[in-house]
C-alpha cells in the first residue's frame, strides 16, 4: 500500500529500481521518475534493467545513467519493481532474494513483492509515482514531470485509450505546469522511428485479415519480416492498434514470432470488450482494452484459438449491453 511505500522510503537509504525487459514508456518513465524523486529526498537510487532502452525514451532525463545488469547482490535496502506481472519479468537474477516493492496498475499482477502497491484505477504507474511524490511531500521537479508525463502519454495512447480519466488529465496538467512540453514528448515518441519501422509495418499490414464476422482483425509478424526490415525491438510499437482505426473493427489480435513455434500476442479492443480476461485464460494479462500473452504451438491453431476467444468476449459484451445476460464487472 502507498503508506507502506512512504514509510519504507523514509526509513531506508539505498534503492534500486527496475522494470520489465523490453520496457515501454510507462516502465522507463515511471522508473526514472521514481529515481529522481528518491534522489530529491536525499536517497541513493539507480535504475537497473536487463537489456536495451528503446530509442524513443533515451531522451528522458537520467536515461543515460540507467545501469544494464544481469543480476543483483546486496547493494540495496530495497528494489522497486515497476509494472511487472511477476518477478521474472525484469529478467534479473537475484531479485527473489531482495526486499522488493511491487508497483503496478495491472489488476492481473501477482502479489510477489514484500510490499505490493497495486492500483488498477491508475492510467499508468506514472500516475502512481506522481501520487507517491505528493504523499511523501516531494516537489514535482521538471525531471520528475518529464519522466512521468512520458509514462502517461504512452500508456494512454496520447490520452485516447479508455484508461484516461479526469484524474489522469489533472495529473498531466500539473506536469505541464512543472515544465513539460507536450509537443516535445510526442515528437520523441511518435516521430522518432527509423525507416525500418515503415518497412516492417508494410510487411505486417500485408498479413491483416478479418474474421467471419468482420469485426475482429488479426495480423502477424514473422522473424523473417523483422530480419528483412532490419528492425529492432520497439519498431513494431502500436501495430496492433492500426486495425482498430477501422469503424467496424471492435478488436485486434497481433501475433509476433519470437522463436520456433513461440509467439507473443497483443490484444486490443474497444469499449467494454474485455481482452484482459482472454489473455488471462492463456496465461497472460493486462487491461480491459489492452492485454498480452505468450503462446507456443502451431501458429494457425493458436491464432484461431485467440480469435475465437476474442469473438466470445465481443459477443459477451454485446449481450450484456443488450440486457440479455448479467455478469460481474470484472468478468465482462
Amino acid at each position: 500500500m502507498l503508506s507502506q511505500v512512504v514509510e519504507l522510503i523514509e526509513n531506508k537509504q539505498r534503492f534500486g529500481i527496475t522494470t520489465h525487459i523490453k520496457p515501454d514508456g510507462d516502465g522507463v518513465g515511471s522508473s526514472l521518475g521514481l529515481c529522481w524523486l528518491l534522489k530529491s529526498l536525499g536517497k541513493s537510487a539507480e535504475v537497473i534493467v536487463h537489456g536495451d532502452i528503446p530509442l524513443a525514451y533515451r531522451s528522458l532525463p537520467g536515461a543515460d545513467e540507467i545501469q544494464h545488469v544481469e543480476s543483483v547482490g546486496d547493494a540495496y535496502d530495497a528494489i522497486f519493481v515497476i509494472e511487472c506481472s511477476d518477478l521474472e519479468r525484469p529478467g534479473i537474477a537475484g531479485l527473489e532474494d531482495q526486499f522488493t516493492v511491487n508497483i503496478d496498475h495491472h489488476a492481473t499482477s501477482e502479489h510477489f513483492g514484500t510490499i505490493n502497491w497495486i492500483d488498477s484505477t491508475a492510467s499508468a504507474v506514472g500516475e502512481m509515482i506522481y501520487n507517491l511524490c505528493k504523499a511523501i511531500g516531494g516537489r514535482v521537479t521538471k525531471e520528475i514531470a518529464e519522466c512521468v508525463y512520458m509514462a502517461l502519454v504512452t500508456d494512454t495512447g496520447s490520452f485516447h485509450f479508455s484508461n484516461t480519466t479526469e484524474r489522469t488529465l489533472k495529473v498531466a496538467s500539473e506536469l505541464v505546469k512543472a515544465g513539460v512540453k507536450p509537443a516535445v514528448v510526442s515528437e520523441a515518441v511518435y516521430n522518432n522511428y527509423p525507416w525500418s519501422r515503415i518497412e516492417l509495418m508494410r510487411q505486417v499490414l500485408g498479413t491483416v485479415r478479418r474474421d467471419e464476422t468482420g469485426r475482429i482483425a488479426f495480423l502477424r509478424q514473422t522473424l523473417k519480416m523483422r530480419e528483412s526490415a532490419g528492425a529492432v525491438d520497439g519498431d513494431n510499437n502500436g501495430f496492433v492498434n492500426i486495425p482498430l482505426s477501422a469503424r467496424d473493427i471492435l478488436a485486434a489480435v497481433y501475433m509476433r514470432e519470437v522463436g520456433p513455434n513461440e509467439y507473443r500476442a497483443s490484444l486490443r479492443s474497444k469499449g467494454d470488450i474485455n481482452v484482459a480476461k482472454v489473455a488471462e485464460a492463456f496465461g497472460g494479462g493486462g487491461h480491459r482494452n489492452a492485454a498480452g500473452l505468450k503462446v507456443e504451438g502451431d501458429w494457425d491453431e493458436k491464432e484461431a484459438e485467440l480469435v475465437a476467444a476474442v469473438r466470445e468476449a465481443v459477443e459477451r459484451a454485446e449481450a450484456v449491453a443488450a440486457g440479455d445476460i448479467t455478469v460481474a464487472p470484472d468478468v465482462l
